[in-house]
């Protein structure tokens, strides 16, 4: 049995959001914990670390579109010359989306820039950072769920909407799940809006998995400090250095999944009211990495009501940012 660590933060404070989430998946027959906990200030931290690892290719891939391309993607926004928002879902530090909006600043776009992040942290950086280095910019950032704070964007401007949803954050469902999830973007789109979508495609299995577990062992201090936000904001006892990463990939399927593995037998503790039992080798799922073909982008825009209207590829082709557009 594991000792307690007391944080001092009174239960009633708790977010109960976040606690009946990893109380329902660590109950769950096959425990699991939802990879959107991941970005506090050390997962941010963490996470721009981990885009910079010599084998996590998919930000340089995209990175390289973004530099390169910029031009091309925003004379495909601003045909016909009307005003628009720019709605970036997770926008990260927006050091690829930098590109695209200093190209649209450079051709005077007529557009608002409202980047949507779970992480109040991310927003603020944006808040603190773009407006130096793109002056002239017409900002509105939103901390919260992406469908939510698009609803939000809708009742600010009437507007026509450009979305992006870049880095492969797609990849982060299962292709029913992001089928659903496109679903909803449609929903909240109207006909001849545009989505610029980015797909890490299947390449060599171990070029994959390689990108989820660094040598450097930063992939793996990102899901364990999961563990340890569970336990400063929920009062939990879980001791890090018994857990493992462990990411596996299938390259039939194109799933690149990681889990946190228990060391030993034991038990954690949240708060004073539950207790989770582990086996010896018994696995956490973290996160999926899904990884698509062409005739598979084709078939989630056909599914939730997009077409596309332009792919762009890095060098490679290992990936690509795809154009859709809201049909009727």
């Amino acid at each position: 049995m594991l000792s307690a660590i007391t944080t001092g933060k009174p239960a009633g404070r708790r977010s109960s959001v976040f606690y009946n989430d990893v109380i329902n998946g660590l109950r769950a027959a096959n425990k699991y914990l939802q990879s959107k906990y991941f970005y506090d200030g050390t997962g941010d931290r963490l996470f721009q670390q981990i885009m910079a690892c010599p084998e996590y290719y998919p930000t340089r891939c995209e990175m390289e579109i973004l530099q390169h391309q910029s031009d091309r993607i925003a004379q495909l926004f601003v045909e016909g010359n009307t005003p628009f928002d720019l709605v970036e879902l997770g926008p990260g530090d927006a050091t690829k989306s930098y590109y695209l909006l200093r190209e649209l600043l450079k051709i005077k776009a007529p557009f608002t820039y409202y980047p949507i992040d779970i992480s109040s942290n991310v927003i603020s950086s944006l808040e603190n950072k773009l407006p130096l280095s793109l002056p002239g910019l017409q900002f509105h950032g939103l901390n919260g769920e992406y469908m939510e704070k698009m609803e939000r964007v809708s009742n600010i401007s009437a507007q026509r909407k450009i979305v992006l949803f870049m880095g492969a954050n797609i990849g982060n469902m299962t292709m029913q799940q992001a089928i659903i999830f496109c679903r909803q973007l449609h929903g909240r789109m109207r006909p001849g809006d545009l989505l610029l979508i980015g797909f890490d495609l299947k390449k060599h299995p171990k070029t994959i998995l390689d990108a989820y577990n660094d040598g450097q062992g930063i992939t793996a201090a990102f899901n364990l400090n999961l563990l340890k936000r569970i336990n400063r904001e929920l009062d939990a006892d879980f001791n890090p250095e018994l857990f493992e990463h462990y990411p596996v990939y299938d390259p039939g399927t194109g799933a690149c999944k990681s889990y946190l593995v228990s060391r030993i037998s034991q038990q954690v503790h949240i708060g004073n009211e539950t207790t989770i039992d582990f086996m010896e080798n018994e696995p956490i799922f973290m996160e999926i990495s899904q990884k698509y073909s062409l005739p598979e982008t084709d078939y989630i825009a056909r599914q939730s009501g997009f077409h596309a209207v332009h792919t762009f590829y890095d060098a490679k082709k290992w990936f690509a940012d795809i154009l859709w557009e809201r049909l009727a």
